[in-house]
């Protein structure tokens, strides 16, 4: 029989609703029966013993919220009658860091066929990147695109333009307003795409961004470092960059900045000045040329096999619910622990989604110096939000709150799973790139697609992305898998979910069998076997932090 509800921890002083209950039912976990005092739907939480006000919220086995208010057994908690919480934090006397490393041995000698580079990483895909150093070259990349995407064969089909021609049809033969909307789209064919000129190349991506200038310079020297992480990405083969000529985020920086992050760095890379070049037929034509050049030197690599080590992970959520840290986390962070037993790098961002198990991540920190700077970098967040007139307390968006997440505590909690057990290799700072096999904690804000978009600058070449509510959220050039929670969202949107993690709830599967499931899925996206649903929909979500308040 399906469990309808879940004490997610032995310390816990609420219950989960697995699914709609009703006032007056009474419901059974490990032995204890609890009689609910009003309709608790799916996804939210019920008090356990009754609460005086001020009394603690705990969930995950961590504080996430106080009484605001008598509670008695069996009532839900809301908004209205639980304020956040989250227990303080300070550098342990001692690490944390022994772990029970998953059995990996079925994957030893597995392999995912990948690009190799120069500097002994492998790439998921193989990628030409288009930037521009500043955003008053954002025009000449969009004429770069019209002159590139079409004629080389990485167009998309354009399925809603013959639909768009039905209805102009049907306008031009008198149809009024209702006729309109009672039209029923079908797909239909609008011709045969170009076949791709470069069979190894699986893109040309245009990487426009509002920064480059203004500001203060500061805000230039990161947007190179974030740019430099996406050219040096194992996932690119080479890039074509414009610049303007007088903006703060000038070519040397840039240059500065990949030479960091890739001292031998050998990939083809045309940087094109604006102001020094003149016209625009004479930058347009010479960048075309160049990049032409590039793609054929990029499309001399092809997949080769690779040991899973050299996979990197980013661990990312997006539209989150009740369940997401009981399913679709808790999956990804054994697919996580089993990837850092098998040699491979994992990161774990979003900061603000990590209020409330500070101590847990500091004390797993293999270094004090890592804990200590963990422990800065929150403190410091959570204080420029507060003095912007914010906090992590508002980090939780309408969908959250509808679908039981309604603390910035418990989203947090539950947000955390995602990075497994294992122990802390480095703390870093957007938008440092990854250096380390292991679990490393990346500074970015909640926000998806900031954080996407830093996690990939960091080196991520695939992407784990749970969802609870649904987001079609993609990157330029690695994969973004999205997971579900629940069975029902997956059916509800296949278009966008690649994998289901609803198993969990429905009692089909467990947290273990789940994470196994997805590491074979990620090899083979890594492979190039199976595409990505973010890949499939041209789903190019790029959209730098400019290190201001972001939750």
């Amino acid at each position: 029989m399906k469990r309808k509800v879940l004490k997610v921890h032995p310390q816990d002083n609420v219950v989960v609703a697995l699914t709609d209950l009703k006032k007056g039912d009474k419901v059974e976990e490990n032995g204890e029966i609890y009689t609910l005092q009003e309709d608790i739907p799916a996804k939210h939480k019920f008090t356990e013993t009754a609460l005086n006000t001020g009394d603690a919220i705990t969930m995950y086995g961590v504080l996430v919220g106080r009484a605001k208010e008598p509670l008695s057994a069996g009532v839900r908690i809301t908004v209205g009658n639980v304020k956040h919480a989250a227990s303080d934090f300070k550098l342990a006397e001692q690490r944390k860091t022994n772990w029970h490393q998953p059995d990996v041995s079925q994957w030893m000698e597995r392999t995912f066929q990948g690009y190799h580079r120069a500097d002994g990483s492998v790439g998921t895909g193989n990628y030409w990147l288009v930037i521009p150093l500043v955003f008053c070259e954002n025009r000449n990349i969009e004429v770069l695109r019209e002159a590139l995407v079409e004629e080389l064969g990485y167009g998309r089909p354009k399925k809603y333009a013959a639909f768009a021609r039905q209805l102009a049809e049907q306008y031009r033969n008198g149809a009024d307003a209702g006729s309109i909307l009672e039209t029923v789209y079908t797909e239909k064919e609008n011709g045969l795409l170009h076949t791709r000129l470069f069979e190894n190349v699986d893109g040309v991506k245009f990487l426009t961004h509002e920064g480059g200038c203004g500001g203060i310079r500061q805000d230039a020297q990161t947007l190179c470092g974030l740019l430099a992480g996406y050219i040096t990405h194992a996932n690119v083969a080479g890039a074509t960059v414009l610049s303007l000529g007088c903006q703060n985020a000038q070519a040397a920086m840039l240059q500065e900045e990949i030479q960091k992050r890739s001292p031998n760095f050998s990939k083809p890379l045309f940087i094109l000045d604006q102001q020094q070049i003149g016209t625009e037929q004479e930058l347009i034509s010479t960048a075309v040329k160049q990049t032409f050049t590039g793609l054929m030197e990029a499309n001399k690599i092809t997949r080769q096999p690779a040991p899973l080590s050299k996979l990197c992970i980013g661990l990312e959520c997006g539209g989150s619910d009740g369940f997401s840290g009981i399913s679709a986390n808790p999956a990804i962070g054994y697919t996580s622990d089993l990837l850092v037993a098998l040699g491979g790098s994992v990161i774990l961002s979003e900061f603000p989604e990590l209020c409330g198990v500070e101590q847990e991540l500091s004390d797993r920190c293999v270094k004090d110096t890592d804990a200590l700077r963990f422990i800065d970098l929150m403190r410091t967040y959570q204080r420029r939000a507060e003095e912007a007139g914010s906090g992590f307390d508002m980090n939780p968006s309408p969908g959250n709150i509808k679908d039981g997440l309604i603390t910035d505590a418990i989203k947090s909690a539950g947000a955390a799973k995602k990075g497994g057990t294992s122990p802390v290799v480095a703390v870093l700072d957007y938008p440092q790139k990854v250096t380390q096999p292991g679990l490393n904690l990346l500074c970015t804000p909640g926000n998806d697609v900031e954080s996407t978009t830093a996690e990939v600058g960091s080196g991520a070449s695939i992407v784990l992305f749970t969802t609870g509510l649904g987001t079609p959220t993609g990157n330029p050039v690695a994969p973004v898998l999205k997971v579900s929670s629940s069975t029902k969202l997956y059916n509800k949107m296949p278009d966008i979910i690649d994998i289901n993690t609803g198993t969990i709830i429905d009692g089909e599967e467990s947290i273990q069998q789940a994470g196994e499931r997805i590491l074979d899925y990620v090899i083979q996206v890594a492979s190039g076997i199976v595409p990505a649903k973010s890949v499939l929909n041209g789903q190019d979500d790029f959209i730098p932090w400019k290190r201001g308040v972001s939750l």
